[in-house]
This record gives C-alpha cells, structure tokens and sequence, in this order.
C-alpha cells in the first residue's frame, strides 16, 4: 500500500509539472471557430489572450504602455541556430480612431527580451503590422500585407463588446503565419499579449495557434487548471503521507 501511494503521488505531480511553467495574467483560453475567427490554418482550436476581463498594466510592451490587457507566457523550450519558428495569428478588435489598441508576440531567452515575431496595432487604414509607434517585426509576416478586415468584429472573446465598433480601424486581421529563424542555441519562451489603450473599453483580442520549431509542436498546453491544481495538491499529500508511514515502520522496528 505504501508504494501504491508514492507512485499515484508522482504520478500526479508528474502529470501537472508540463503546465507549471506555462503563466497567463488576466483572461487567456483556447476556443474553437467562433465568429469572425475561423478554424486556424490546418484546423482544431486555438488560444487567445483578450483584454475583456483583463488585468491592469498585463499585455504591455514597457516601453509603450497601455492600461488592461492579457499576456499568456509558453513553457521554455530549447532551440538550436538555423531552426524554424512558426505559428499563426489573428488580431481582433472593436477599436478604432485615436484609440490604438495593440498586440504583439515576443521570442525571450532567459525572461529578457530576444526578437519581436510581430506587433500589431489598430489602423483606420494600411497595415496593422508592424504596430505605428511599435517595434519593428523580427520575423516574416505571410501574407505581408495585414489590413483589418473592417467592421463590428463578431467574436466572443470580446465580451459585451462582440459585434460593436468605435470608428474606423475596428475588425480583424484573419490569420497571418509569422516565420522567425533563431539566431543562437539556447532555452527560449513565447510571450504573447494585447492591451487597450488610452481607455479600458471596446475590447481587442489576440488569437494564435500552430505553435511549432521545425515543424515540431512546442507548445499546446493552457494554463493550469483549478483541477490540476488539486491533483498536484493531493500527488504532494500522498507523497507526505507515505513519507511519514515509512518514518513510523521505522521507529516501530526498531523499538521492535
């Protein structure tokens, strides 16, 4: 029996500790087509972060700012030089005018900033990326050309503001892959985040997929959930209660 509950408890602890590493601050998720955004490229679910439902200062670029929004941080993963990064992303928002609302993904090595694979940012016209006032995109953008699709963007993601639109610049940009090679070996993560601007209202979302280095998935967990949690809780309690078991048949023995 002692065994028996070691080996559930490592088995628990185990089961979770892929999705440790992985952060989302204020309102990350996966979802399937809905609305205006269709099934990513090569089809299943997607994730997304959003800033309805966000949390205040998340999502931002330090050096622009913003005030709520959402930011989803992958597990690390090791790259070698000369790999191939990919995935897919879809800006959404029901902004527009002077109220530039902006996303962005971020390659990091080590927590700190290494490449931008692309920012994005609300236009009544032209492209979205790279942002107006952002950093300039690292990577390649296909198609090159990311005009929003306008109009009242219809997506749930968006909360109470789905299907509305303040101004011209509101809509989507349907899905654009972004291709980086990576430069130098090492351990790199993913960050991936939106904001509102100048207000916290009329929402905007990022929605990705397709997470791959070589064509090799890197990342399609989510954030843990509170299910998870608990079966990391009780994998660490049936570690402790065995521990203790083989302390006290210890002692009994050898009062024996």
């Amino acid at each position: 029996m002692r065994k028996r509950l070691v080996l559930l408890g490592l088995l628990a602890t185990f089961s979770a500790s892929g999705a440790v590493a992985q952060t989302c601050t204020g309102n990350c998720g996966t979802d399937s087509a809905n609305g205006v955004v269709t099934a990513p490229p090569g089809g299943g679910n997607y994730q997304y972060v959003s800033t309805s439902g966000g949390a205040g200062g998340a999502g931002q670029i330090s050096s622009v700012g913003g005030t709520n929004g959402s930011e989803y941080v992958t597990s690390v993963f090791s790259a070698n030089a000369g790999d191939a990064l990919n995935f897919n992303f879809n800006y959404v928002t029901s902004d527009g005018a002077g109220y530039a609302d902006y996303a962005f993904a971020e390659l990091l090595q080590g927590g700190t900033h290494y490449a931008w694979l692309f920012t994005a940012r609300t236009e009544p016209s032209g492209n979205t990326s790279p942002g107006f006032l952002l950093p300039a995109d690292d990577a390649t953008l296909t198609p090159s050309g990311t005009p929003i699709i306008g109009g009242g963007p219809t997506w749930a993601e968006l909360g109470g503001y789905s299907g509305k639109c303040y101004d011209a610049g509101c809509g989507y940009t349907d899905w654009i892959n972004s291709l980086y090679t990576i430069v130098a070996p090492g351990n790199y993560q993913l960050r991936f985040g939106v904001t509102n601007w100048s207000d916290t209202i009329w929402d905007s979302g990022l929605a990705f997929s397709g997470l791959k280095l070589n064509d090799v998935p890197i990342d399609t967990g989510a954030v843990p959930e509170p299910a998870t949690w608990a079966m990391m809780l009780l994998g660490f309690g049936g570690i402790g209660m065995a521990i203790r078991r083989s302390k006290r048949s210890r002692a009994l023995m050898q009062t024996a």
